[in-house]
């Protein structure tokens, strides 16, 4: 594993030198081996790009590079620049979230600096022949920052008060809500509609793709026919 960068210019000098890298190219110089596909290995990329940067987190729940306050989030794109997939951000609480603040929240500290790392990985590429892209920081802009924090006290809301078997994925703007669990029968506490304690999927905050392709856009200036 790569040592843990020490400044954010070291940190965006790593990302210069693995940009144009293959997975299968920087798996092979840190000596891993990259999975047939990512159905078992869901992880895998971002634990690769862990590794080869030296984010230092772990599982704790820090910043992927704690001393700098970062959060490292792939972005798997098309040819385009376009994001494939919305961007897992983190668990949501289900239970004792009453009163809880956005400021405070997991959600507003890990998309307050984040290192995008771009990837393209369009499904007919083999995993190993997918390309990294430039690595960037950004954090979000006063209006990023709103609609991010409106979307989170919306959500929390409806949890909080019992309404969340009635979250679906199209709640939020730029936010939102989707079961994150490996199987259906990983359940855990939340809060049922009469305010009784029920079982229920997991759930975790994400992204959605817009959001992201307007960082992309942002970033590199891309247009989109």
């Amino acid at each position: 594993m790569s040592a843990a960068p020490r400044s954010t210019a070291e940190l965006l000098n790593t990302c210069q030198q693995i940009a144009g890298l293959t997975l299968g190219q920087l798996a092979a110089s840190l000596q891993l081996e990259v999975p047939v596909n990512l159905q078992r290995d869901k992880g895998w990329v971002g634990q690769l790009m862990e590794q080869a940067l030296g984010a230092s987190a772990g599982s704790q729940a820090l910043p992927d590079f704690p001393q700098l306050g970062i959060e490292l989030k792939t972005l798997p794109i098309d040819q385009l620049g376009k994001p494939l997939e919305s961007t897992y951000v983190c668990i949501a609480p289900l239970t004792g979230v009453t009163g809880q603040l956005w400021q405070d929240s997991w959600v507003c500290r890990k998309l307050s600096h984040v290192l995008w790392l771009p990837i393209l990985a369009e499904r007919q590429i083999p995993l190993k022949d997918r390309i990294i892209g430039q690595g960037f920081l950004w954090r979000p802009n006063p209006t990023q920052h709103a609609l991010l924090q409106q979307d989170w006290e919306e959500l929390m809301e409806l949890i909080s008060l019992g309404g969340i078997a009635n979250i679906r994925g199209a709640h939020g703007k730029v936010l939102q809500l989707r079961p994150k669990g490996a199987d259906s029968k990983a359940l855990t506490k939340a809060v049922g509609a009469e305010g009784e304690p029920i079982q229920t999927l997991p759930r975790g905050f994400y992204l959605k793709s817009h959001f992201t392709q307007a960082i992309l856009q942002q970033q590199f200036s891309l247009t989109h026919g």
